[in-house]
């Protein structure tokens, strides 16, 4: 695709691991200038307790052809959130793309909770960390991202039905609140020429999901032992590359509003994942984990 994002701007809040990581690398694969921010710092760990860094992000970026910058960012402060908005705009005079994938709420769910069983303090830090974050960014973010038409956000969730229940109360509140802010922004950037959109990935094998099964991306497919529709997961590099065609198409307002998936956008623009197949995790849902039917990728990929 060459270098369509060579002169635009993004900042990827939460772009440590996971998505935000893959994205951050995707959109400097296309030439972006990207800012990389979180709390996992080489100096200072979060508590997360995770080898991932934004300083890591950021040199991935600069490697895939983009210009990486970590920006060390709490995104529950607002102070440090305006002070990053500051030095985008010091620094590059405009904002471009926003990706809002702060989380930070896997050692906070407990999948076997019910809402009254569920620790009310770990539940509503999640929210705080899933929900608050998103809205603290965009809320100093978007007076720079609107200075000029075209501006998009992308707010990385879970799924694209807001009907289906998540399995986890305060999980499922903050992924539906996600789609939900998405869907708002738009309805405020769309009379100002811009775009929002939420954006889910799969079944994704991030770094901490590679761990949990004890493989590594190069033997994967080991973890179907422990977990057989495992074998329908995408990598990380899947949702990214779904960001990076977002940016970079001319005519993204097609989607303001829509909650789409890595998967269908694959569909749209032609991508694959890095392995060179075509997950569809969506369809295999649908036809196989919801019918009990045997685990297999075959037609899925």
């Amino acid at each position: 695709m060459g270098t369509p994002l060579a002169h635009t701007t993004a900042l990827v809040a939460g772009a440590t691991r996971g998505a935000g990581r893959a994205i951050a690398v995707e959109l400097g694969a296309l030439g972006a200038t990207v800012y990389c921010t979180g709390r996992s710092t080489e100096a200072a760990p979060s508590d997360m307790a995770r080898p991932e860094t934004i300083e890591g992000t950021a040199r991935r970026v600069t490697e895939a052809g983009g210009q990486g910058v970590a920006v060390p960012t709490d995104h529950l402060d607002p102070q440090q959130v305006a002070a990053l908005v500051r030095r985008v705009d010091t620094e590059q005079g405009a904002l471009d793309v926003l990706v809002n994938d702060v989380w930070g709420g896997d050692p906070l769910a407990e999948w076997d909770a019910r809402l009254w069983e569920h620790d009310l303090e770990n539940g509503r830090k999640l929210l705080r960390r899933a929900v608050d974050t998103h809205i603290i960014t965009s809320h100093h973010a978007l007076p720079l991202l609107t200075r000029r038409p075209g501006g998009l956000v992308l707010e990385i969730t879970d799924g694209t039905d807001r009907d289906t229940y998540r399995g986890s109360f305060f999980y499922d509140l903050a992924k539906d609140a996600v789609i939900r802010m998405a869907q708002a922004q738009a309805a405020e950037l769309g009379p100002l020429s811009g775009t929002a959109v939420a954006l889910t990935p799969g079944f994704l094998r991030s770094e901490a999901m590679l761990d949990i099964f004890g493989v590594t991306e190069e033997n994967w497919r080991e973890a179907t032992a422990k977990e057989p529709h495992f074998c329908a997961s995408e990598s990380p590099a899947y949702v990214g590359r779904a960001a990076a065609a977002l940016a970079a198409d001319p005519d993204v307002g097609q989607w303001n509003g829509r909650a789409v998936s890595s998967w269908a956008m694959a569909g749209e623009y032609g991508f694959t994942d890095a392995d060179g197949t075509r997950p569809d995790w969506g369809r295999y849902m649908a036809e196989v984990v919801l019918t009990g039917a045997t685990p297999s990728d075959e037609g899925y990929r």
